[in-house]
């Protein structure tokens, strides 16, 4: 027996009801043993720091959806969920804390500040795994994971020591990307470039000694970082520059430091901009170190690690480097040497994580091969692995992998995964140098014991005091979050390589490309059969949402005012296609969305439907009722049934194959309009049926017709929340128990999917039954016109020459009379018709190859109808000469906006067809 649905869905209660329940019944978490194909995913793991942004929502709706499909299908489905440590934001966060209490880390020291990161962690750190729970996330909470778990440490100490081993990790000094803010190396990917409004300076460089060659004693560099030009080592031209060739191999003398330094030629530089000429300071930018390594130029740093001046920068020592610019701009000014100042617009490198500019400086650090390692990943995608989708991301990820640079690995922070190298300190004076030996190993014993071998004793050990890049332990995620790198782990055995990665195009090269490289040099495999990258969620203005911009749109909100399935549909059902952005509306003013809301009134829509059927079932459920017999089946029937399969076989298709929002849009309108305004409508006088006298027992052929309906809106009611199921779990979940009347331990989240009945396909019926639907809108809309009362009957008739709609329109005119208040329904052949509709005071319509009659003479006032047609008749015509008038006028047409002058013969148009309907109805009043 059914129990009654509360009158008004509550999204809130039903979702934390719903979370509480699945969680605390282990529903999501599988067994390695268990039968089914296996199927994993490891959702990418946001940074513990966080808390849940829009980003975040859409990422999960398209998860979820996948999985929660996934396991429907009867697979073995694990979805991992957890988080990263995040070592420059957490440690941003802790040393402003110390600092606001007057102290600093140093005076902590790594200890202590550690215990307080580890605290920090524990109290804040959960806020965005409490916030993705409020979507329903289906992910096993019971292996959660967090990147410096101990058995995540374990991987990436691994992982550094094969690699290692293998010649893949050195140590070196090399020009790096280096965020004063932080204190620490940032890798390329965690540089943003921004335009900036600044200055292009240009300097005059004499020539040595107040030397003149070809009528030059000087030349004129331009540069938009004067306080770098203390480091200069060299200027070069262009071998093939004959302004300059007879100048290359003399030297000029550096002004404000009087250091000679040589001319080079170079292919590197472009003779066409500014002046042919480049500075070259090989230890402060990129290009210029790739040049001097070239011509054997000296490297001198005058930046210390902290963005200020060092002892080199001589006068400026001890400066900021903003401030130095200032210094040594009024400096070469006030001797002579700056020519002219020019405004310049270009891009600035900043450090993503410590929001200033980055400065390229020589450092010693860690550094990955990442050649060898891309090359596996190459031969890989040359098989097809992974696949991307779209596709057309594929290319973006091979082009990544081509010309690599090494892997900065290496992180002056505390907080993180601490590098497994020991320096053997009582080599070099018990301090670290660049010239101190390491030994790289497990753990300590470990590097003793290597170290005693290589140096004997007794020796002083000391562990590198740097962590490793976040990316480095993040690329491990897919298979060390299963237990690698013990072999035999049983999660990783039965769900390695995942069956998926979503992830947004904005992380190809972040996050992507470093676990298939890292996957391949550990299993020998891709840790992914596909890769799902989707777009951004773009504001009510089309933007990209961002915290500097101040345009975001927080999910929260939007989840306590229409629930989380709600939003979830309303963000996949805006997807066009895989990959694409997608615009979510919002009013700033009242926090509301009407895209949101839509969604909320679809959830609505199926709460008012199924409390309909547990009202009109008898009490029974869909089991009990059981399966209708074919031979007793209306046509309607047939019909309802033909399009669940197909909408069944369709949305399993397109879940399968990522087409989510294909799938989210064909349900809706599948439920909205077939299920709930044709079907329910069709079903409603079968369902309570009338006895053909006042008191009299209904006859057994109406109680058999009953009981058909009942099993009919059962079946279809049961399997469609189903098919809904992954794009709103909780809704569904709620529902399906009201209508099954099944216990609360046992979950929709897990049954098996529909099985597609083969048998009721009908697709001829499919057809024919659009045009019954499409003729009853057309008959209605006609008795509107008419200006008939809702319960006022009127015949219908309809003219078709095609002998199978003639079939349909008989058989369902049962169906017809009571959707449409008919007194009589008659289908005509063309022959002969037109005579009898001009005997007629007749409103009439055209839908596709029918014709459809209204005779409404003794009906309504037809004097009072002519008047309101002649009056829709004028109004369209002012509207049609207006719209002609404007696209007459040769200013309209040629200055408008493309749009504009689109929506207007639109207009025009649709004007032009409204005016010829009302005159058409006119002529057939007579």
């Amino acid at each position: 027996m059914t129990e009654a649905l509360p009158k008004t869905y509550d999204p809130a209660g039903t979702e934390a009801r719903w979370q509480a329940a699945w969680e605390a019944a282990g529903a999501f978490h599988p067994d390695p043993t268990a039968p089914g194909e296996p199927f994993s995913v490891v959702i990418p793991p946001p940074n513990v720091t966080g808390s849940l942004h829009m980003g975040h929502g859409f990422e999960t709706a398209l998860i979820d959806t996948i999985v929660r499909f996934q396991r429907l299908q009867g697979k073995n489905v694990l979805c991992l969920p957890g988080t990263d440590h995040a070592s420059i934001a957490v440690q941003s966060i802790l040393e402003k804390q110390i600092k606001a209490e007057g102290g600093s880390k140093d005076d902590l020291g790594r200890d202590a500040f550690l215990e307080r990161a580890w605290a920090w962690k524990a109290e804040s750190g959960g806020t965005i795994v409490g916030q993705l729970r409020r979507l329903g996330y289906s992910v096993d909470w019971k292996r959660e994971r967090f990147t410096l778990d101990p058995g995540l440490n374990k991987a990436v100490v691994e992982a550094f020591v094969r690699l290692h081993e293998q010649g893949l990790i050195y140590r070196g000094e090399y020009l790096v990307n280096w965020c004063p803010a932080s204190g620490s190396a940032v890798s390329d990917l965690e540089v943003e470039m921004k335009e900036l409004d600044g200055h292009l300076w240009h300097f005059r460089y004499p020539l040595s000694g107040g030397a003149t060659r070809d009528g030059l004693d000087h030349l004129v560099v331009a540069t938009t970082r004067p306080e770098t030009l203390l480091g200069d080592t060299g200027v070069a031209v262009h071998p093939t520059d004959p302004r300059y060739a007879a100048l290359v191999g003399q030297t000029i003398t550096l002004p404000l430091v009087g250091r000679e330094i040589p001319i080079v030629a170079d292919e590197h530089v472009d003779p066409a901009f500014g002046t042919g000429c480049v500075k070259v300071t090989p230890a402060h930018d990129p290009n210029d170190f790739a040049i001097g390594a070239r011509h054997g130029l000296p490297l001198i740093t005058v930046m210390a690690k902290d963005g200020s001046m060092n002892a080199a920068a001589g006068r400026f020592a001890g400066l900021d480097r903003f401030e130095a610019r200032t210094a040594v701009v009024a400096a070469m000014e006030a001797e002579g040497f700056l020519v002219k100042v020019e405004p310049h617009r270009h891009s600035v490198p900043f450090s993503d994580r410590g929001k200033v500019p980055v400065e390229p400086l020589l450092s010693t650090q860690w550094f990955a091969k990442a050649e060898p390692l891309a090359a596996r990943c190459r031969e890989a995608l040359d098989r097809g692995e992974p696949r991307f989708v779209p596709e057309r991301w594929q290319k973006v990820y091979r082009d990544w992998l081509t010309d690599i640079r090494d892997w900065c690995i290496s992180r002056q922070l505390w907080w993180g995964h601490r590098i497994p190298a020991w320096f053997v300190v009582s080599e070099t004076g018990g301090v670290i140098s660049d010239a101190t030996p390491y030994v790289v190993a497990r753990d300590a014993a470990e590097a003793r014991a290597k170290a005693e071998a290589q140096f004997g004793r007794p020796l002083q050990l000391e562990q590198d005091p740097d962590v490793l890049d976040t990316w480095f332990s993040s690329g491990l995620w897919p298979f060390s979050t299963l237990g690698w790198p013990d072999e035999n782990a049983a999660d990783l055995a039965t769900w390695y390589p995942t069956s998926v990665l979503v992830t947004g195009f904005d992380i190809i090269f972040f996050w992507v490309a470093r676990m298939t490289m890292l996957a391949g040099a550990f299993t020998g495999r891709m840790p992914f059969a596909d890769v799902m990258i989707h777009g951004l969620v773009r504001d009510e203005n089309n933007r990209k949402m961002s915290k500097s911009a101040g345009n975001g749109i927080d999910p929260l909100p939007l989840i306590e005012r229409y629930g989380a399935d709600a939003l979830r549909f309303a963000l996949v059902r805006e997807v066009a296609g895989a990959g694409q952005d997608i615009r979510l509306d919002y009013d700033r003013a009242s926090g509301s969305s009407a895209t949101v809301e839509g969604a909320r009134n679809f959830a609505n829509k199926l709460w008012n439907a199924t409390r309909f059927a547990l009202m009109n079932l008898g009490g029974e459920t869909p089991a009990s009722l059981g399966a209708p017999d074919p031979a007793a089946l209306t046509l309607a029937d047939r019909w309802i049934l033909s399009r669940l399969a197909r909408v069944n076989q369709d949305t399993a298709q397109r879940y399968g194959s990522y087409a989510l929002g294909e799938a989210a849009k064909g349900l809706y309108e599948f439920a909205w309009n077939e299920v709930c305004d044709w079907t329910i409508e069709l079903l409603k006088r079968r369902l309570y049926p009338r006895p053909a006298t006042e008191g009299a027992a209904l006859s057994p052929e109406a109680l058999a017709d009953q009981r058909v309906a009942r099993q009919v809106l059962a079946k279809v009611l049961a399997e469609l929340l189903v098919l809904l199921h992954p794009l709103m779990p909780h809704l569904s979940e709620e529902l399906w128990h009201g209508l099954t009347g099944e216990p609360e331990g046992t979950f929709l989240a897990l049954q098996p999917w529909p099985a597609v009945d083969q048998s009721a396909l009908d697709a001829s019926l499919e057809a024919s039954f659009a045009e019954l639907i499409e003729a009853i809108r057309v008959v209605r809309n006609l008795r509107a016109v008419a200006g008939l009362k809702p319960s006022q009957p009127a015949p219908v008739v309809f003219i078709t020459g095609r002998p199978e709609l003639a079939a349909v329109l008989r058989q369902a005119s049962g169906d017809i009379t009571a959707l449409t208040r008919a007194v009589s329904v008659e289908v005509r052949e063309p022959a002969g018709s037109g005579d009898a509709a001009a005997s007629e005071r007749t409103l009439a319509a055209v839908s596709g190859e029918l014709q459809v009659l209204l005779p409404i003479e003794g009906l309504v006032d037809l004097d009072a109808l002519r008047g309101r047609l002649e009056k829709d008749i004028a109004k369209a015509e002012k509207e049609i000469k207006g719209l002609a008038g404007r696209l007459a006028n040769p200013n309209f047409a040629s200055k408008a906006p493309p749009e504009v002058v689109a929506e207007c013969h639109a207009n025009l148009a649709e004007a032009e067809a409204q005016a010829g309907l009302a005159r058409g109805r006119l002529a057939g009043l007579g």
